[in-house]
């Protein structure tokens, strides 16, 4: 938590879990788009030991499995200000980052082998310190591909689930592929889920989950630097949706960086259900007004309901 900044060194009393330690983990949760339940799960770890990296002090190139950490995230920011494309702002060093690293090596005239030195790191923020703070040419890209979003039959749809959802998950999927032949589902953990809709190259990822909570929240991908439009637009419409056909659930939308939504390369939200008793009751309703959502935003990605 202290090289994370959320923690003065010394604060906390010694190898103990006190109030300022967990004061400090719901802060570090709520400004990295974590849930802030004040518990240190292997999520929370894993974004803790990301926090730890500042850009500039390692190397940075293409391995399986890929690089993580906060400074990735930074480079990425930097690189979309400044036009070379890097997708969103995950904080992972995949094939897009390594494309625009080589980018921004030719435009500089060195040896496009998409490695990032710290030498090529103080060249990118000399670059950086004229671009300003806007979101770059990621969020304006996926801006774009969704005014030219077109054929919406052939969409390719993920149904992913969790312990607990399975009933809405299949009534859902059946709703889905009544219209969007190309839908399949997936039930794993975050990651595999990701992975298996990045492999189905699907278009859209519609994740459903058990809430520990007295009502719904459905989940897009938003860090401080990026926002998807598209999965922002879809849990805005689900919300809509779910309001209008089952009143009695209090539902809102939120940005957070969830492994499935940080993972997965489409439109992505997860649907975190609750309480689970009227869940149970009202899984045709549910699964209708996911499923009447998700053909809304396939017909016009670009709006909001």
């Amino acid at each position: 938590m202290s090289a994370a900044g959320f923690l003065a060194p010394g604060a906390a009393e010694d190898a103990t879990f006190c109030a300022r330690t967990h004061a400090a983990l719901v802060a570090f949760q709520d400004s990295y788009g974590l849930r802030t339940t004040g518990e240190c799960d292997d999520q929370t770890w894993s974004a803790l030991i990301e926090a730890s990296w500042v850009l500039g002090e390692r190397l940075l190139f293409l391995r399986t499995p890929n690089l993580r950490g906060d400074d990735i995230a930074e480079l990425q920011t930097l690189l979309n200000r400044l036009g070379f494309n890097c997708g969103r702002v995950d904080g992972i060093f995949g094939p897009l980052t390594v494309d625009a690293i080589s980018d921004f090596q030719t435009n500089i005239g060195v040896d496009a082998n998409g490695i990032c030195t710290p030498e090529l790191v103080q060249h990118i923020k000399r670059m950086s310190s004229q671009t300003g703070e806007g979101p770059g040419v990621a969020l304006v890209r996926e801006s774009i591909d969704l005014a030219l979003h077109s054929d919406t039959d052939a969409a390719r749809v993920v149904v992913g689930f969790f312990p607990g959802v399975a009933a809405l998950a299949h009534a859902l999927a059946r709703r889905v592929r009544e219209q969007h032949p190309l839908t399949t589902t997936v039930d794993s953990d975050a990651s595999t889920q990701a992975m298996t809709a990045n492999r189905f190259s699907a278009d859209v990822y519609v994740g459903v989950e058990d809430a520990d909570a007295p009502s719904c929240t459905i989940y897009f991908y938003e860090v401080p630097t990026f926002t998807s439009v598209g999965g922002r637009n879809l849990a805005h419409h689900i919300a809509s949706a779910i309001r209008a056909r089952v009143p009695e659930l209090s539902v809102h939308v939120q940005g957070v960086r969830h492994p499935v939504l940080r993972e997965t390369r489409m439109h992505a939200v997860l649907c975190s259900m609750g309480p689970s008793d009227v869940v149970a009751l009202k899984t045709n309703a549910l699964s209708a007004a996911i499923d009447q959502a998700l053909a809304a935003w396939l017909a016009d990605p670009t709006s909001e309901a």
